[in-house]
């Protein structure tokens, strides 16, 4: 089996995607946003042993849960930590910072962590949502301001490290992006009717150096980054992936189509 990365702008029903696939061949290993990847950290800590100890000695009260979602690689634990249910204060907001995106890293440290995991796994079978486009090329864009030339150059240095022979992309792309977002800022709301992911989402943008930069604070910019996203990873899939990469229509896609490409 090959490794299958779905990806998209938010919005564009990826885990739907990942769900149907799932189905139809259950044989694969599936890597949601905030599970355990092998490849990708997000939403995942990268701590040190005496990080990792310190964290299971301040919350004794839930020591078994953190190790229950602990992965220790070598000399680093990653903790799947948004997958922990817990009332008490604080936790998420203090494992949060041993998150390696989000500007938590330099360039190179961020570089030289991506690419080794990426190089080391040599696995098959696996189906990641969100691993190899949008949490990377985020931190690329907002955190580090890399230009469009030096993202493709990144991926195209990625790329050369993975195993292309088992590595499909499929990616849902719309040209109605500002549409799409406008229905999951309802969708993703609470009970009250409050826009939590969306108001989440623009203070991201708005707080990130290339908000800052470029003073970005309306709904508006927020699609504008999105749209200008979207053309970029088009772009990597045009000049980088290529014939292992699949185009789709977001939310009209043909299963059979896929599982085809996919095999």
């Amino acid at each position: 089996m090959n490794n299958v990365f779905i990806e998209g702008i938010q919005g564009m029903g990826k885990s739907t995607l990942v769900n149907s696939i799932f189905v139809a061949i259950p044989e694969f290993r599936v890597c949601r946003e905030g599970d355990y990847y092998p490849v990708d950290l997000a939403w995942c800590t990268w701590m040190t042993k005496e990080e990792y100890e310190a964290v299971l000695q301040c919350y004794r009260l839930i020591r078994d849960e953190i190790i229950k979602n602990t992965v220790q690689e070598q000399n680093h634990f990653v903790v799947s930590y948004t997958r922990i249910l817990t009332d008490i204060p604080n936790f998420h907001k203090d494992l949060e910072k041993y998150e390696v995106y989000n500007g938590r890293k330099t360039l190179q440290e961020l570089e030289q962590l991506i690419f080794s995991r990426y190089q080391s796994f040599s696995e098959t079978g696996y189906l990641f949502e969100c691993a190899f486009f949008q949490n990377i090329i985020e931190d690329l864009i907002l955190f580090h301001l890399l230009k469009d030339d030096e993202i493709v150059e990144f991926y195209r240095e990625l790329y050369g490290r993975v195993n292309q022979e088992n590595f499909r992309l499929l990616y849902l792309y719309s040209d109605k992006l500002e549409e799409n977002i406008k229905v999951i800022k309802k969708e993703r709301s609470d009970q009250s009717g409050n826009e939590l992911w969306y108001q989440m989402m623009l203070e991201y943008l708005i707080h990130s150096p290339y908000g800052e930069k470029y003073g970005c604070s309306t709904f508006e910019d927020m699609i504008a980054h999105f749209r200008h996203r979207q053309q970029l990873e088009m772009r990597i899939i045009r000049e980088v992936i290529r014939e292992r990469a699949m185009v789709l229509p977001a939310k009209e896609w043909d299963l059979n189509e896929i599982l085809t490409f996919m095999k």
